[in-house]
């Protein structure tokens, strides 16, 4: 068994992490720019999930949002919101090797930690295809607000207490 972990994602990184999300997310496309700017403008909520030997197996993509909402899908955003009211967990993608592992669990501790930091209120997400059940599993619940278009049939805004 390889063993992981998580790292700041870098720049160099983008390239690996766009191929990933074409194959994990391909119903939910998104320039290679949208990614980009989220590293520019909070890489502190960018993360890479990498093998022993520096392969990457997955990423996430978080920063600071207003509460109870998230970006329209495959948009830029120019500037982070401040105040924040939420953290918003806009992106996670790993292979299928690196699934049932802990590592998407692991995430999740980084991220609420993240937004523990920050002092936001809660933390939001969209859960796309079967996810649902996975975020239940960490905290978050579904909330009567939709989703932006695009996210798919199904898609439920969540938010998560920090």
């Amino acid at each position: 068994m390889t063993s992981r972990r998580w790292r700041p994602l870098r720049a160099s990184d983008l390239a690996t992490a766009s191929r990933i999300a074409a194959l994990i997310h391909p119903d939910y496309p998104e320039d290679d720019a949208v990614m980009a700017e989220r590293l520019r403008l909070c890489p502190e909520g960018c993360f890479a999930l990498v093998a022993d030997d520096g392969a990457l197996l997955g990423y996430a993509v978080g920063h600071p949002w207003r509460a109870r909402s998230v970006p329209d899908l495959d948009t830029l955003l120019g500037a982070l919101p401040a105040p924040a009211g939420a953290w918003c967990i806009h992106d996670v993608a790993l292979l299928p090797d690196a699934r049932g592992r802990g590592a998407a669990a692991e995430l999740v501790g980084l991220m609420r930690a993240e937004a523990r930091r920050r002092a936001v209120a809660e933390m939001v997400l969209v859960a796309v295809g079967n996810a649902a059940g996975f975020w239940r599993h960490h905290g978050f619940r579904p909330i009567p607000e939709v989703p932006p278009p695009g996210y798919g049939a199904g898609a439920a805004l969540m938010v998560g207490d920090i």
